[in-house]
């Protein structure tokens, strides 16, 4: 990882750099024109209708309303049920068509339990067929955003769930095994967080061919999973050798890519984010530039 990008992560996670930022005159006007290529808007009515703008391409979507790391049960019960709502949304919409959701967001790290029992119903208001997909967050929070997914899963909600395994995580391939056992989608991605040596691989040689190995497992397993990565190389590396297995994209990321993919018979799913806590995502995805 190069050090320009290790320091934009730095700075993606500072409340002091978004409030100086958003408060500078033209600042938030000409950050929010910079992240408007990631960020389908404020609202949830502009993410139904991006939702059914890549419908019109073949392409599918998972919508996420912005927010994480919740610190009151107060405020994790009222991002629950706007999730309720939007789950009524998105029923309205094209079949595949999920939701994305960070558990932080709901709690996680003030009421496990708590947070569980949201996450549950949830995924129980969103008609068949559909997922929400749980994000992957930084490795302290790894155990628990398994648990959470586990004791929603033996709910008989397994069908209705997804999660996300980053590769670099030294820990992966044991989740993997679990994340089979409970019977959920899987979406593999790379990592986006940076980790110590000890918990995560580097970013890089290591990182691609944790990557490829980890693939290769979930075929074997006949796990339901998607390769979440903009990496043409391996995609195409695994697309070649496993046949076409789903592929997800960030919105604004090689949206083209998208179009040819689908037209090769790949399914394709693109992440739809939306509100009003864009600043960090942005700053985020301009770190995952640097050096990937």
């Amino acid at each position: 990882m190069t050090a320009g990008r290790a320091i934009l992560f730095r700075l993606a996670t500072s409340t002091r750099l978004e409030r100086a930022a958003r408060a500078a005159p033209l600042g938030e006007r000409l950050a929010w024109r910079a992240a408007s290529r990631y960020v389908v808007g404020t609202t949830a009515e502009a993410a139904a209708r991006a939702a059914r703008e890549l419908r019109a391409r073949g392409v599918g979507s998972s919508i996420d309303q912005f927010g994480e790391l919740v610190r009151d049960t107060a405020t994790a019960r009222r991002v629950a049920a706007s999730y309720l709502e939007l789950a009524d949304q998105v029923n309205a919409l094209p079949a595949d068509t999920w939701l994305s959701i960070d558990l932080s967001h709901l709690g996680l790290d003030v009421d496990p339990r708590g947070c569980a029992d949201h996450l549950a119903a949830i995924a129980a208001r969103l008609s068949a067929g559909r997922r929400i997909q749980v994000g992957a967050e930084d490795f302290s929070r790894a155990d628990a955003v398994l648990a959470c997914i586990e004791t929603v899963a033996r709910q008989g909600l397994a069908g209705r769930l997804g999660a996300t395994a980053p590769a670099n995580f030294r820990r992966t391939p044991r989740d993997l095994e679990r994340l089979v056992a409970a019977g959920v989608h899987i979406r593999l991605v790379k990592g986006a967080y940076v980790e110590p040596g000890g918990r995560a691989l580097p970013f890089g040689e290591p990182t691609d061919l944790a990557y490829l190995r980890l693939a290769h497992r979930l075929a074997e397993t006949r796990a339901d999973f998607a390769l979440a990565t903009h990496d043409g190389l391996l995609r195409e590396a695994l697309l070649a050798a496993l046949g076409p297995r789903p592929v997800e994209q960030l919105l604004g990321v090689r949206p083209a890519m998208a179009d040819e993919l689908v037209a090769r018979g790949v399914p394709v799913r693109v992440y739809v984010p939306f509100g009003n806590d864009w600043f960090r995502y942005w700053m985020r995805r301009l770190a995952e530039s640097r050096g990937a």
